[in-house]
């Protein structure tokens, strides 16, 4: 009689041994890509395309805990999987009534059947049966009801309470009303039927029988049912939500082991920021789109990410993440020179620097905006974007250095096939990701020091140096105090009444526009333009991007009333042209022109020297005069002798200087008995064929616009014309230069070997 059992043992051991549970594969779920607060931001199916997201009990409301025991299974936690009785009493009602009145299969063994199907049949009732006892005997009440909570099916691919609840109530389980998880506890009964998306009325009739039941066995009071019933059953559509799409779609492809990856985006200001951008940009040319990366500073969290503003629109690239192309920077580059160069003393913020006709070799920089605007300031030159200034502090600072600068800050620059670091980079000649400048950039309200940007929260903020929390708050302030924007960013600075630094730039060939802004808060990095690289003509960074910028800022929360602390080693005092020293340490008849300007410990570099010239030469000019008034040279001095010296201003500035102040009217002409020769002399370069203010209109109403025929006096050697700013070519001698102008105001620039400048602006008119 013993061994009987024994034997029995034997078999279900051998059994067991031989058809083991048939479990789902751990990693086979879809996947989830979540915002900072846990809700989703889009969903990626399993390998078999079903929608099925992890959950465990801990985590689902226990409303839907009580109505799932309560409805299918009361004795889930006292039975050994199957429950004799209810299985009695189905196979009795079915007799009795021809039809299947009430179900005897307990929560186990519908996991049974879940996980290795059976037809309807008595075999497949007695394999059910046996799996269930299997269940009992592997695992632990807990767990069964785990995998029921992961597998039971809610309609079409959708498998799990979590799936469900995401999908049809567009929230997680662990948050359901009373209503919700009565609805979800029943719909897997049959789930076609009762889909909330499509037979709304017949699921609200089944959740309703779950009510019921809760209060007849006093799970839930009378007040919550009866709360619950009012509430109608109305499930979305199954639309799923592809809020950061590109960047979801990286993280599932570079992180294996989370089925669901929580980022640090803000989902209210990813939403809100789609959804604008989409709205802004369909009035944008065919082809166009945009991309929008915002970061939170105090530790360089991704609190927004747009990588195209119409995700999925092949016709304007929408599957191409802009915001990680390498594209041109245009000028967003020239803040981090001005601020490297502040802190290697070669200028403060008022420095001058000469926007003026310059040829490095074969490179010819001009303006954006055409013409020449003679001497700026360091502040002037980097809120106006001028183009020339700043490569002239290139050439001083040097390509290289900058190149390793940005890129140990975390800025991976790309040259190209063969390239190296050079002046044009400035420019935009080299090539930058919006996501790494708009990391880069948060440096200026973060005293100096970057990180990459983050975009998960386990991720470490691994600090990088780019420059000193002094020249990073001018840099900073010599941005915020750019006054040139539209009306509408004006108000924007005034209302919020925070600092806000900003800078655009656009690529050559209106390829790329860029607007990057900075409040103590937050970053913001606008890329505007056509993925396939082809030109969008009068679409610049002012007009395209800025726009974006303006709207993107308003809306951040938390972003108003906020300034950076001024260190303390900064101050302001006023400084002298054209040498650029501090005013009280400055001669009186050398301090030609004032400006304010932030300075460190009190530093006060000198005015960089000429193009081709010492990194400090002089800049000052010492002669004797006779009684006369004229130049002489030591060896004639007398008891007359006069000593004198001047502060020189930049030959290429010349032109743009009051005469009184020009090298011809401050340095005397020689004695012919002492006369020595001298850089400082020499006849002024000049243009000749058209006078400065002159006006041109053509013969008749329907005559051609007029042909000017220039040439110039004066100066030394080869001379490079320019019109608006742009080479027009180059004579030598008396030889002439034709000049064919639109309508409108011009400037006409010349410049010589020896970096003299002459200029005249004129008018041509369309006529009568």
């Amino acid at each position: 009689m013993l061994l009987a059992p024994a034997a029995l043992t034997a078999v279900l051991l051998l059994l067991d041994f031989a058809f083991p549970p048939p479990l789902p594969e751990t990693q086979d779920f879809a996947r989830v890509v979540a915002d900072r607060y846990g809700k989703p931001l889009r969903f990626f199916a399993d390998s078999r395309g079903v929608w099925r997201y992890p959950i465990s009990r801990e985590n689902v409301s226990p409303r839907f805990i009580e109505a799932l025991l309560t409805y299918e299974d009361r004795h889930f936690y006292r039975h050994p999987g199957v429950n004799p009785l209810a299985l009695l009493r189905a196979s009795v009602q079915y007799l009795r009534n021809g039809r299947v009145v009430s179900g005897g299969s307990t929560l186990t063994m519908q996991v049974a059947r879940l996980l290795d199907p059976h037809r309807k049949t008595l075999p497949g009732k007695t394999k059910q049966i046996l799996r269930a006892l299997q269940l009992e005997w592997h695992f632990s009440k807990d767990e069964i009801l785990d995998l029921y909570l992961n597998l039971a099916p809610y309609g079409g691919n959708i498998e799990g309470v979590e799936a469900a609840s995401r999908l049809y109530l567009r929230k997680s389980a662990s948050d359901l009303t009373h209503a919700e998880a009565a609805l979800l506890a029943v719909l897997p009964q049959a789930p076609s039927r009762l889909r909330p998306d499509r037979h709304p009325l017949k699921a609200q009739k089944a959740r309703d029988k779950v009510l019921d039941r809760l209060q007849s066995f006093t799970v839930w009071s009378a007040e919550d049912v009866e709360r619950a019933q009012l509430e109608q059953v109305y499930a979305e559509r199954l639309e799923f939500p592809q809020n950061a799409p590109h960047l979801a779609r990286r993280l599932v492809n570079t992180i294996s082991d989370q089925e669901v990856i929580r980022t640090t985006i803000d989902g209210n200001i990813q939403r809100g920021l789609e959804d604008f951008l989409r709205d802004h940009m369909d009035s944008y040319p065919a082809k166009t789109s945009a991309a929008v990366v915002v970061l939170e500073n105090s530790d360089l969290s991704v609190r927004a990410y747009v990588g195209a503003s119409h995700f999925g629109n092949g016709r304007r690239y929408g599957y191409v993440d802009m915001a990680r192309a390498v594209r041109s920077p245009g000028s967003t580059l020239k803040p981090f020179l001005y601020g490297l160069a502040i802190d290697e003393d070669l200028i403060h913020s008022a420095s001058l620097l000469s926007d003026a006709p310059r040829i490095y070799g074969d490179y010819r920089p001009e303006n954006f905006h055409r013409g020449f605007a003679g001497p700026v300031t360091a502040t002037a030159a980097l809120q106006k974007s001028l183009n020339v200034p700043a490569v002239q502090l290139l050439e001083h600072y040097g390509p290289g250095r900058l190149a390793a600068a940005l890129e140990n800050a975390g800025l991976a620059l790309e040259f190209p096939s063969n390239g190296r670091p050079n002046l044009s980079m400035i420019l935009g000649g080299v090539g930058a990701r919006l996501d790494q400048l708009t990391g880069i950039y948060a440096a200026l309200a973060r005293g100096g020091q970057t990180a990459a940007p983050r975009y998960l929260p386990e991720e470490p903020v691994r600090e990088r140096h780019l420059m000193s929390p002094e020249a990073t708050w001018i840099t900073f302030e010599m941005l915020a105090s750019n006054r040139g924007g539209s009306r509408r960013w004006r108000n924007l600075v005034r209302q919020n009444k925070a600092d806000i630094a900003w800078k655009t730039g656009t690529s050559y060939g209106y390829r790329d526009a860029w607007a990057i802004g900075v409040t103590p808060g937050y970053t913001v990095g606008i890329w505007v333009g056509r993925p396939d690289g082809t030109p969008l003509p009068g679409y610049y960074g002012s007009i395209s991007a800025t726009p974006l910028l303006n709207a993107v800022i308003a809306a951040l929360p938390d972003n108003k009333q906020q300034h950076l602390k001024k260190p303390d080693s900064v101050t302001q005092e006023t400084i002298c042209w054209p040498l650029g020293g501090q005013k009280t340490l400055t001669q009186t008849s050398h301090c030609h022109l004032q400006h304010n300007a932030w300075l460190i410990q009190g530093r006060t570099p000198r005015t960089l020297s000429p193009q081709g010239e010492p990194l400090r030469a002089a800049q000052t000019f010492s002669f004797f005069t006779n009684r006369q008034g004229m130049r002489v040279k030591p060896s004639c001095m007398d008891s007359s002798t006069q000593r004198h010296s001047l502060a020189l201003w930049p030959k290429e500035l010349e032109s743009w200087l009051p005469a009184n102040q020009t090298r011809a009217q401050q340095i005397p002409p020689t004695a012919p008995e002492c006369y020595t020769p001298t850089a400082t002399t020499g006849t002024p370069l000049k243009i000749i064929g058209a006078g400065d203010g002159n006006q041109y209109r053509p013969n008749g109403k329907n005559a051609p616009l007029p042909r000017l025929t220039l040439s110039a006096i004066g100066g030394q050697g080869k001379r490079y014309w320019f019109l608006n700013g742009e080479p027009k070519g180059e004579t030598l001698g008396n030889e002439n230069q034709a000049l064919l102008p639109g309508s409108g105001k011009h400037q006409i620039a010349v410049l010589d070997a020896s970096g003299n400048v002459d200029r005249i602006e004129i008018f041509v008119g369309i006529g009568d």
